[in-house]
């Protein structure tokens, strides 16, 4: 009876209305899905399926399907070559199964396929080479196996591909590397993927984040053209069946440690296994080689002179970084800095002087250091800070930030301040230790400081789980991305505002923090929230011009008693972002309302899941439009993270939330409650469910 009822509707009724025929295509489809409840609204009594849920047109032409999360079901029957105007598919986190048919890749002029979280599996069909225009192919967390097809080096727009988590095989194909030059995100991690790795690796010159290789079963050497990338890229080789030494070039020996476990015979930096020496080589004959023997002794003398130079250089830069000499300790009276310091710490402060140009490398001139801890914590000095396992966390415009084991001791995070210039000690100092007083359990506590002329370095506790962006949106590198419940995301934003309202309401000064946004916001291992940056870009200001230049607004503008004070410079010419106040632009002195702005944006953001600009057909709208826009037509689950349909018996409490948020991004300054108001609010809402 099936059959023939299918027949007589498709045959019959649908025919007898007007819908076009790419509805007509989207209905064939919905009728091969067991679960179908997400659509709901697409009728075959429409004209178009333009206004039916997860479709998109542009000019009444279909240019995106978008249904994610809506425990869809069954073979996927999808022919997109009837979709002439088709660009973007995602069908991720769902429950299809079964091989993926060749009537997916007759859309040419497809550039978003995204289809991960469900439970495909089969070969990918060679035809996904007609996509010459995809540029993000997302197949990760499915079961798919046999080799990647070679027909996907046809797709050279790819920007992102992620192919994790499945059960692909054999070697990756030739010129791989050299194909795809234009991808910018690269994850095969979780295969049982084989053979070497490509020595073109070294083209992806695009490439940001993370370029994920781990868990696999590559084999050989790690290609020296990896030194090649770009120098933020963070390399994972992990548990792989690699061999031979590291290539010792930055972006392999900052990526540490954790980026090569797992292979056991791997040797070199940044792994604590040394390589074996090479073996001598066969001495010549010369009765066989009279015309080589002299030119090649020559090569060995050069070779044995410019060894034993390296080597003693290489020696007397160890010792003269390790084994230094205690030159001077602060007692009080005498030094620029003496009695000062001894008032602001019972920890005996020295100087340290070390031959060194930055953290890694040496250079001609001694400069003196001084390293002051501020905490109980610090139990730890520059030469064990130094000596310590450290690799790259990242880099922005006010410096570079290192992770750093100590051998001894807890793990830190040391930020290295961008300097052009030399900054007075006397002027950092009060601005580092004011920063140093703050202590609370939602702000990250500066453990410590280092200072010279040309070098400073904050040394921070270390927060294990990320940041607050990686946690909403996850990141590439990711093996499992686990979405937030509502519970948590609510504990992230009571623990955040509680901090600002400390910072505003309750530190020693009554501080604005000027630089709130999700990725200032670290987890701990529990995701509780906890504030960092505070004060940065005020210590940015290290040239004796830009010091200058602030002083003198500070005389013109010095807060009155009770007044906000801000440690962040201000700068007509700042570029404004999606996280502040619209008033940052206009106004020169800081006002804890921009705080109020920037939470605001970030509740905003953990309730719906998006970025803080969403990106329309034809512009660019900032979420907060967004969102004022939704919702005055559109019902609160329309608004939600996706994520989140498991807790819609919370949707009181977070249209509670929303209104907060709402307040918060308020036009007017004087119209958005305070971070202390924020904070209780936040609390009763907590405690009355």
């Amino acid at each position: 009876m099936f059959p023939l009822l299918a027949f007589f509707i498709f045959h019959y009724v649908i025919p007898a209305t007007s819908l076009n025929e790419e509805g007509v295509a989207l209905l064939s489809f919905k009728q091969s899905i067991q679960n179908s409840t997400a659509l709901n609204n697409w009728n075959s009594s429409d004209i178009s399926p333009c206004r039916w849920s997860g479709v998109q047109c542009s000019d009444e032409k279909v240019t995106s399907i978008s249904i994610p999360n809506s425990r869809l079901s069954g073979f996927l029957s999808l022919d997109t070559g009837k979709f002439t105007s088709l660009r973007h598919v995602n069908l991720r986190n769902n429950f299809f199964y079964g091989s993926l048919p060749v009537e997916l890749f007759a859309a040419t002029g497809l550039t978003n396929l995204v289809l991960s979280g469900n439970s495909f599996s089969g070969l990918v069909p060679n035809e996904i080479g007609n996509l010459k225009n995809l540029k993000i192919l997302d197949l990760s967390q499915n079961s798919f196996n046999g080799s990647i097809p070679s027909s996907l080096l046809q797709c050279t727009k790819l920007k992102q591909l992620f192919l994790s988590q499945n059960k692909f095989t054999g070697s990756l194909p030739d010129r791989f590397a050299s194909n795809l030059v234009m991808l910018q995100k690269l994850n095969l991690s979780f295969n049982n993927l084989t053979g070497m790795l490509p020595i073109d690796l070294g083209n992806l010159s695009s490439l940001q984040g993370v370029l994920d290789l781990s868990h696999n079963f590559f084999t050989g050497s790690i290609p020296t053209s990896i030194g090649n990338l770009p120098e933020l890229v963070y390399i994972n080789l992990s548990y792989n069946n690699l061999s031979g030494p590291i290539p010792q070039n930055d972006i392999l020996i900052n990526a540490g440690p954790t980026a090569f476990i797992g292979n056991t015979l791997l040797c070199g930096l940044p792994l604590k296994t040394p390589c074996p020496p090479d073996p001598k080589p066969l001495p010549y004959e010369p009765a066989h080689y009279p015309l080589k023997n002299k030119s090649s002794r020559s090569r060995c003398v050069v070779i044995t002179v410019v060894a034993g130079t390296v080597l003693g250089v290489g020696l007397l830069s160890v010792m003269f970084t390790y084994w230094y000499k205690k030159v001077y300790v602060y007692k009080g009276g005498n030094g620029v800095q003496g009695s000062n310091l001894e008032e602001k710490s019972n920890v005996r402060k020295e100087m340290f002087c070390f031959r060194t140009d930055d953290l890694e490398s040496l250079s001609e001139n001694m400069e003196q250091y001084i390293f002051v801890p501020l905490d109980s914590q610090a139990k730890f000095d520059l030469e064990q800070l130094l000596k310590a396992s450290a690799f790259l966390l990242g880099k922005s415009r006010v410096g570079i930030v290192y992770k750093v084991a100590l051998e001894k001791g807890p793990t830190v995070a040391v930020r290295r301040l961008e300097d052009s210039g030399s900054q007075r000690y006397r002027e950092f100092q009060t601005e580092v230790e004011a920063i140093g007083k703050i202590r609370h359990p939602n702000i990250v506590s500066l453990l410590a400081y280092c200072w010279c002329i040309n070098e400073k370095l904050l040394i921070y506790e270390y927060i294990p789980n990320g940041d607050l962006t990686s946690a909403i949106h996850g990141r590439t590198e990711m093996a499992y991305f686990k979405p937030l419940s509502w519970s948590v995301r609510l504990g992230i934003m009571r623990g955040l505002a509680k901090g600002l309202a400390f910072l505003h309401e309750f530190s020693p000064k009554r501080y604005v923090h000027g630089n709130v946004k999700p990725s200032n916001i670290l987890l701990g291992e529990n995701f509780e929230p906890q504030i960092s940056d505070f004060g940065l870009s005020r210590l940015a200001y290290t040239t004796e011009e830009s010091l200058a230049t602030h002083l003198e607004h500070s005389k013109s503008s010095t807060p009155q008693q009770g007044s906000p004070y801000a440690l962040t410079p201000i700068n007509s010419s700042i570029i404004m972002s999606y996280y502040e106040a619209p008033e940052v632009s206009k106004v020169s002195k800081p006002s804890q309302k921009w705080d109020v702005y920037s939470f605001g944006v970030i509740l905003l953001e953990m309730i719906s899941g998006k970025s803080p600009v969403m990106q329309t057909s034809s512009s660019e709208m900032g979420l907060v439009q967004w969102i004022q826009l939704s919702t005055e037509v559109k019902p609160l689950s329309d608004v939600l993270d996706p994520f989140l349909v498991h807790d819609l018996e919370k949707k009181d409490q977070i249209a509670s939330v929303l209104k907060i948020a709402l307040a918060c991004v308020h036009m007017s300054p004087d119209k958005r409650p305070s971070m202390r108001i924020v904070s209780d609010s936040l609390e009763r809402l907590a405690l009355s469910n």
